[in-house]
């Protein structure tokens, strides 16, 4: 029976305004979200790191979230499934047997409406029911079912791309430990040098008791700073650990004191479509069609059920006599039933799905609206930290600069140690505000593409998402 005879609403998309540019310097155009734009990127290997490669492909293969995600789209289509199975008719088929014995006093006690001896019945039967779907109730179901399997299946993706920007983040924040605790401990000898240096002074009555106080302050601060930072860097490695399926005692990353950061360039412009990758809004839209079409499932209580049942078979004393044209039997028949008083309940139940469908569609529009406050926010990040950057490494270069003078200066005796080590910690501390930026401005990289759903390439020959995947057809 064609779609068209279903009761309800058809759906159409919510609309919704949606801002023709970004505020924070690129280009963007409306955005239509698309169910089927299952995400199947590997943007993590944009950092060139083959550590951080294979821990991501390991999570996505062994963490329980991504699992408990997969059991669920598998859950949603076994749904889709079932209610599909309802268009069909039901046919059942059987075949019994039975031996029965009636004495004297039975047939006695029964007016003679039995007779003495034993009876031997055998019995075949088939029997077919099929309930049309008239009023496109069914149909309604399995078109509900299945947005609710597309929004799963996007739940899924979703899942993969956090559980992927998880463990990216956690593995950048562990290898901007490795580089501070290095800085840190170089810091931590140069201090426990001035410190002797001061000591030294102050025991040839060259400097006060209070300059001694404060080089022991200094170094303290640094050796609290360093246990802040390893305990920090202990607690990544093991987040990376359960992400990646593996016991935090059973796993460990070798330090790397001298990790480079890079980040893949962010583009001027970005193409409006990579927000419909956004999990969130696909899964978010979905929702809005599955509620839709609950209204028309409702509405379709209200009309009759027409049922068409058959019933045939053979039934004889024995056996070799059972499939013969005089032991037939069959029934055939319609039946049309409906309700005539419910006190209410069909038309609270349509008002439940209606209500339903407006709170999905609010959702979806609140879902859009978040998307971009937080591409927003990501696009301000990674500006304000370029920008950042670009000024501490011109402070690192100067101190670099300084303090190559001050040790050029100190090698032919016209400057102090003690001077040299000042200019030394200086340089360290100037170090160490550039590779924290620098990390920061990779950690932001990984959040923006996140919240474009999973990167920004688009292959403008096919005007598809480079790392957008065909619909989805199998299990991920």
């Amino acid at each position: 029976m064609s779609a068209g005879c279903a009761v309800g609403p058809d759906y159409r998309k919510p609309t919704i305004d949606i801002p023709t540019s970004f505020k924070e310097g690129v280009e963007w155009q409306r955005a239509q979200a698309d169910p089927q734009a299952t995400l199947s990127s590997t943007w993590w290997r944009d950092y060139h790191d083959d550590t951080l490669t294979q821990l991501v492909e390991q999570a996505l293969q062994a963490n329980q979230s991504i699992a408990q995600a997969e059991a669920a789209y598998r859950l949603a289509q076994a749904t889709v499934a079932a209610n599909t199975a309802s268009l069909f008719p039901t046919i059942s088929a059987g075949i019994s047997g039975s031996r029965a014995g009636t004495g004297e006093g039975a047939v006695a006690a029964s007016g003679g409406a039995l007779s003495p001896g034993v009876h031997n019945t055998v019995t075949a039967d088939a029997a077919a029911t099929w309930e049309l779907d008239l009023w496109g109730q069914v149909r309604r179901e399995i078109e509900s079912s299945k947005a609710s399997a597309q929004a799963s299946d996007a739940q899924l993706a979703g899942q993969r791309l956090s559980i992927a920007a998880s463990v990216v983040s956690d593995y950048f924040e562990l290898r901007q430990a490795d580089v501070d605790i290095d800085l840190l401990e170089q810091q931590r000898r140069i201090d426990a040098g001035v410190l002797d240096m001061t000591r030294a002074s102050y025991a040839q009555g060259e400097s006060s008791n209070d300059s001694v106080l404060t080089a022991q302050d200094t170094l303290e601060v640094v050796i609290a700073d360093l246990q802040s930072t390893q305990t920090a860097r202990e607690q990544y490695e093991h987040a990376i650990a359960v992400l990646t399926g593996v016991p935090p005692g059973k796993f460990s990353i070798a330090s790397e004191p001298h990790y480079a950061f890079v980040a893949p360039s962010v583009p001027l412009s970005l193409p409006s479509q990579l927000l419909e990758r956004r999990y969130d809004v696909v899964s978010a839209e979905r929702a809005a069609a599955s509620a839709n079409a609950k209204i028309g499932a409702a509405e379709a209580a209200f009309f009759p059920n027409l049922t068409l049942s058959a019933q045939g078979g053979f039934q004889h004393s024995a056996l070799a006599n059972l499939f013969s044209l005089p032991s037939r039997y069959w029934t055939l028949g319609p039946q049309l039933a409906g309700t005539i008083f419910d006190g209410g309940a069909r038309t609270a139940a349509v008002h439940g799905a209606r209500a339903t469908y407006d709170e999905a569609v609010a959702g979806y529009r609140q879902t859009v609206l978040s998307a971009f406050e937080s591409v927003e926010d990501s696009l301000s990040s990674w500006n304000h930290l370029a920008q950042q950057e670009h000024a501490y490494a011109d402070i690192y270069q100067r101190n670099k600069q300084l303090f190559d003078s001050e040790h050029a200066q100190y090698q032919i005796g016209t400057t102090s140690r003690q001077s040299l080590f000042s200019e030394q910690l200086t340089l360290l501390l100037a170090q160490q505000n550039l590779v924290d930026t620098q990390a920061s401005l990779t950690l932001s990289s990984v959040t923006l593409i996140k919240n474009l759903g999973g990167g920004w390439q688009w292959d403008e020959a096919n005007e598809v998402p480079a790392n957008a995947a065909a619909p989805s057809t199998s299990s991920h």
